[in-house]
């Protein structure tokens, strides 16, 4: 899942004007509606299977035969599919109005069912980590469908030295329900429900809106909708701490008895990361801040006739930049145009996203902001959520959550269990789908205005990509250790965020009042610890993909397409290979990197 730059909006509840039909969901290929009678035999279902798969196997796994044990797996597995298709369907209902406090309820429902119904399951991951390491190899090399799984295996046991009792997971399963999910939903229901009074601006605006206003044509209308943002976050400034501190400390508790080495321990593992590759891309960005975001925000104070920048001139528009609006049509064709430039099997992969409500474009009231892929379960197929308001990087932003949900109609060949991408790819396809629409529209600039405009725009959402990632990541790294001493004041979480956001964006800005406050909003830092450095780690992939593409790289897109369909089956050295890339390799993150750099330097050239 990916939050996209927000794009102006001019009513956030009238966000079809001029766009043309904008499509939404049609949930019935998970189930009918909230009362179907298949949902409600796939909830019983799952109650016995659950109970079933534990009378089974529980206590019993150490003697099972290699046929025994894909036997149990597959019953697994299939338990996995029946509650993330339940969950996948109150999920997506939620995130399209997430203040009709009905779908809230069928939501936290679904959710405590499925949590009380697959506690009996928790025994399965830690008695197959007390497997001896000779007894699943022999199992392993006795029967080649189940070898199959090794990649999940492999991620299971690498927590084997961070598992406790059997009693605690249990414990914590059940707990789950009213810990860390319970304060995502309060922060998801309280983001929907602020609105926010914009001077000049006849009737209040959501979230999306405001934020929207960010990159309007017109500075004052910039500056009025960041007052309006630092307005009301400082309103509710105590109860966005008081999430931030609970979920910091409850993550340190749970990390402590885990005996995990560092908050971030936890994200590599389930990434299947080695920290030193991350800490290497991390170092990597932090030491280019001078070369990249530094340089180019001095460029675009020059552009703008500015001493200063102010933070709501970050992603202003350029002078030279003609406003318009990308009407919904236009959209799907510029993006379905650049992926059959590269493969037609890429724009047939994508056509029905478009033409069978596999995507909810519109901006609506109560509607979840941002944008994401949502790959639901392998029988059926991924959702895309936008908030679409005709804005060129709207555009970027379709090419983004398209790759995603290519990557997964491709991933979900693998099944269940093998098709969900680590973090090291997770961003590949998304990333890559964008470089190649905005390649196809740099190729078709008509004049050198249009071209400086689009290289600027790129820039811009690789600086978003990259540099902010990070600068986030650091954020959460300096939260999480600061917490760790004692509660945090929101004027301590303020100044640890104004720390990354001045080394981060450099000299040529002004911090205006208020500012220190525009943590609170990044719904990452809540739903998922630890997850912003993916942006960036996709960023650098891509780039030396494409390189290796536009180099002309034999059987590029055979390579390609195999590396997506593999979805969780390799390690990332394994599926890199063909491509001859090392992310392991020190110097690999800069390559990637001075991609950016040559495109300012083309940028600084065109001022000659």
């Amino acid at each position: 899942m990916t939050l996209p730059l927000p794009s102006p909006v001019f009513d956030a509840n009238a966000s079809g004007k001029g766009l043309g039909d904008l499509p939404e969901w049609d949930l019935r290929d998970l189930y009918e509606s909230p009362d179907a009678k298949a949902l409600k035999n796939d909830m019983a279902w799952l109650e016995t299977a659950c109970s079933d798969f534990a009378t089974r196997y529980e206590g019993k796994l150490e003697i099972l035969s290699a046929t025994e044990m894909l036997d149990c797996v597959k019953a697994y597995e299939q338990i996995d599919v029946i509650a993330g298709r339940i969950m996948s369907f109150a999920g997506l209902r939620y995130y399209q109005n997430t203040m009709d406090s009905d779908r809230a309820k069928f939501m936290a429902d679904a959710q405590d069912k499925i949590t009380t119904f697959t506690t009996p399951l928790v025994f399965f991951s830690l008695e197959f980590n007390r497997l001896e390491d000779d007894r699943l190899k022999a199992l392993l090399d006795a029967n080649k469908e189940l070898a199959r799984y090794k990649p999940v295996f492999d991620r299971m046991r690498a927590m084997r030295p961070h598992q406790l009792s059997d009693e605690l997971e249990r414990f914590l399963h059940d707990e789950s329900v009213v810990g860390a999910s319970a304060w995502n939903k309060l922060f998801d229901e309280t983001m929907a429900g602020l609105m926010f009074k914009v001077d000049g601006e006849e009737e209040e605006l959501n979230l999306e809106a405001t934020l929207n206003l960010l990159t309007d044509s017109d500075r004052a209308r910039r500056e009025a909708g960041a007052r309006a943002l630092a307005a009301v976050f400082d309103r509710n400034i105590k109860l966005f701490a008081r999430i931030h501190n609970t979920l910091a400390k409850e993550k340190e508790v749970h990390d402590r008895w885990r005996k995990m080495p560092s908050p971030q321990h936890g994200r590599h593992l389930s990434n299947h990361v080695e920290p030193e590759v991350v800490e290497a891309l991390r170092n990597a960005v932090v030491a280019a801040y001078p070369k990249l975001s530094h340089r180019y925000y001095a460029l675009k104070a020059k552009w703008m006739g500015l001493e200063q920048l102010e933070v709501w001139d970050r992603n202003a528009p350029l002078p030279i930049e003609v406003p318009k609006t990308v009407d919904w049509q236009t959209a799907r064709r510029t993006v379905s145009e650049a992926y059959a430039a590269f493969d037609p099997k890429m724009a047939d992969l994508a056509k029905p996203f478009f033409e069978k409500g596999w995507i909810d474009a519109g901006v609506k009231p109560g509607k979840a902001p941002g944008a994401f892929a949502h790959p639901t379960v392998t029988t059926v197929h991924p959702y895309v959520m936008l908030n679409y308001l005709g804005k060129p990087r709207d555009v970027m932003t379709l090419a983004h959550e398209l790759g995603h949900g290519v990557h997964q109609v491709l991933a979900a060949g693998q099944g269940e269990l093998l098709s969900s991408t680590p973090l090291t790819l997770a961003e590949t396809a998304s990333v890559f789908g964008e470089m190649l629409t905005f390649r196809k529209l740099l190729d078709g600039a008509k004049t050198k205005a249009e071209r400086k405009t689009l290289l600027a725009g790129k820039v811009e959402d690789m600086i978003n990509t990259v540099v902010r990632q990070i600068a986030f990541y650091d954020f959460e790294c300096k939260l999480h250790a600061a917490r760790a001493e004692g509660e945090l004041t929101p004027d301590d979480i303020n100044a640890l965020w104004m720390s990354v956001q001045a080394e981060s964006l450099g000299p040529a800005f002004n911090f205006m009042d208020g500012y220190e406050t525009f943590w609170a909003y990044i719904p990452h830092f809540v739903h998922s610890p630890f997850y912003v450095y993916a942006y960036a780690f996709g960023d650098g992939l891509v780039n030396a993909l494409y390189a290796a593409y536009a180099d002309g790289l034999p059987d590029f897109k055979e390579k390609y397409f195999a590396m997506l369909a593999a979805g969780g089956s390799k390690h990332h050295k394994e599926l890199l290979a063909p491509f001859g890339l090392d992310l392991s390799d020190p110097a690999f993150w800069n390559k990637g990197l001075s991609m950016i750099a040559g495109f300012i330097d083309e940028l600084e050239s065109m001022e000659e």
